[in-house]
């Protein structure tokens, strides 16, 4: 399953507009002092956000509400410094924000490598520990991966990124041989805000 399309505006940088990936919005704002920009689940979103300027889309956002099964919850996510780069996940609780587990950097990693491994180890720990509350994720893609027991990565193994290809052997091997009882639900980032577990740097 491909990974949603995002769009994302520049309100500040070189080039102002919507952007529809991350890449032309980076050229925009890239080593550019006092650049804002943000990404949209949705094209009119977007939009509506960039015809508003900044200021004017702050002060009309209202404050992201999640539902209180969610708070019970706990949420993962990875962040990359690039594709391949230096790779790191991590799970927190909801309500709390407090760090249940930090991985890594590990060396030339990919975010969709992290995202399926942090969910699997999330599942892993949640089940030694008795934990049965559930477990949220914003990638689509990793949570289909998950869902297949496969890291269906193009990413090419290297001497320096053979541990990661380890931890994914063992993640899989572990899907196929476990059961899990945890709900696997996608954060609604457009709806809640930014997930929990987000590293603060997109």
């Amino acid at each position: 399953m491909a990974k949603p399309r995002k769009f994302y505006v520049v309100w500040t940088g070189r080039s102002l507009g919507v952007f529809d990936n991350w890449a032309a919005c980076e050229a925009q704002v890239k080593g550019v002092s006092g650049a804002r920009f943000m990404s949209f689940e949705t094209r009119s979103e977007a939009e509506r956000a960039f015809g508003a300027g900044r200021e004017g889309f702050k002060a009309g956002l209202a404050q992201p509400v999640i539902p209180p099964e969610a708070l019970g919850g706990y949420a993962v996510d990875a962040a990359c410094n690039g594709s391949p780069g230096d790779l790191e996940y991590r799970c927190v609780k909801i309500d709390t924000r407090d760090e249940i587990f930090h991985q890594g950097p590990f060396e030339q990693g990919t975010n969709n490598v992290g995202e399926f491994l942090v969910i699997v180890h999330a599942l892993a720990l949640f089940k030694k520990q008795g934990i049965t509350a559930p477990l949220y994720s914003d990638s689509r893609n990793a949570l289909s991966w998950v869902w297949q027991k496969t890291c269906k990565t193009n990413l090419v193994r290297t001497t320096r990124n053979a541990s990661l290809f380890e931890l994914i052997a063992r993640a899989e091997a572990w899907l196929r041989t476990n059961t899990f009882d945890i709900s696997l639900r996608h954060w609604k980032t457009s709806e809640w805000g930014e997930n929990p577990a987000d590293f603060g740097r997109k």
